[in-house]
């Protein structure tokens, strides 16, 4: 396994220096959130998506300029934004001590280096094991889904739409998640007719109380593939977390930890718990937390897969797409992975199909 290389993405993390160096996109994206606190309206707005979109970029905003291209290229930069850019690439200003909601968060860009210095985690994986389609909040049919997957090369995904406790996400009641199963029934035999190898699972994204319960009934989360259960609420508490976390873990209806600590950039910190107690009750129960790639989210992160890692806890790899262009984020599961150095024999995506189901009975059985 690689080593763990700190400068790749110390700009993001709380050891960032602040003296002036060329910043880089995670740099940039922290500078426009800065200028956007003191901007106002329409302006504001655009810095604030702006920096969002900073971590997309799959190329460094400084080797851009350095080419002769314009800053116009990268998404959401328009004239005013570019001017403001290229200023601080050419006079780098000083970083401030970057909040929590902003540390330890890769860029496209430096998730692309990283890969391409590994490229048998790409090759590894099998699937994508957390998506949202128009079931739920999401913005594509499974079909659709499944066709950008097939892009990817995957043998697989799990569709992850939300349950009935997440009524602001249009989450599924029991009846209508089994009305989503006949229809992933049908695009799988539609598959299989046109000889496409993809499986899409039946799953869900059930919605835990912040006791760790499920919203669904268990004879229902029985009968699908694998189950992810996340937080959604209560996110803001301050006080240790970690007896929610196990009593979560202990909950049969589930296989996954999703977005374990709840954070968002730039918006929330997430939960804080005894992290190794959490990994090791996962460990001791088989079951696998998630490294939800969705930019905003980017949770795990690197330090505290670190932890999961030593205390031996599986990691399930999950895009959180809720638009098919959204499986691109798997590179940030991916990297994140791979400098947290975690062996590819805990990653359940790296487990072809068949295996894949017989680690979810085995877990069931417990």
């Amino acid at each position: 396994m690689p080593a763990h290389n700190p400068a790749i993405y110390a700009s993001l993390t709380k050891d960032a220096p602040n003296t002036p160096h060329t910043p880089d996109n995670g740099n940039i994206a922290v500078l426009l959130k800065r200028e956007s606190d003191t901007a106002a309206g329409q302006l504001a707005l655009a810095l604030k998506r702006a920096s969002r979109r900073a971590l997309l970029w799959s190329e460094e905003a400084s080797e851009l300029l350095a080419t002769g291209r314009p800053l116009t290229e990268l998404e959401g930069i328009g004239p005013h934004l570019s001017k403001l850019i290229e200023g601080w690439i050419k006079s780098p200003p000083t970083m401030d001590i970057l909040t929590e909601s902003q540390r330890e968060f890769l860029t496209m860009a430096q998730a692309t280096r990283i890969l391409a210095k590994n490229r048998q985690w790409r090759a590894n994986l099998k699937g994508d094991l957390h998506m949202h389609t128009n079931w739920s909040d999401g913005s594509a049919a499974i079909a659709e889904m499944a066709r950008a997957a097939v892009d990817h090369g995957y043998r697989y995904i799990s569709i992850t739409d939300h349950t009935k406790g997440l009524k602001i996400a249009r989450g599924l009641n029991e009846e209508e998640l089994a009305a989503q199963g006949e229809e992933i029934n049908s695009v799988n035999n539609m598959l299989a007719r046109q000889g496409v190898p993809l499986n899409i699972l039946r799953s869900a994204e059930v919605n835990l109380s912040p006791t760790g319960e499920v919203d669904m009934e268990a004879e229902v989360l029985g009968k699908l593939d694998i189950v992810i259960g996340s937080f959604h609420s209560a996110l803001r508490k301050t006080e240790d977390q970690t007896a929610r976390y196990i009593s979560a873990l202990r909950n049969p209806g589930i296989q996954i930890l999703g977005h374990p600590q709840g954070r968002v950039y730039n918006y929330r910190v997430g939960l804080s718990a005894d992290w190794s107690r959490v990994f090791a009750e996962a460990a001791q129960l088989d079951k696998a937390v998630e490294i939800d790639g969705y930019a905003d989210r980017q949770d795990l992160k690197v330090s505290l897969l670190k932890i999961a890692r030593k205390e031996g806890a599986r990691i399930s790899l999950g895009t959180d797409a809720h638009h098919p262009w959204q499986l691109l984020f798997m590179d940030f599961s991916l990297a994140a992975a791979c400098l947290a150095r975690i062996s590819p024999d805990r990653i359940i995506n790296f487990m072809p199909v068949s295996q894949l189901k017989a680690w979810v009975s085995s877990v069931r059985s417990i």
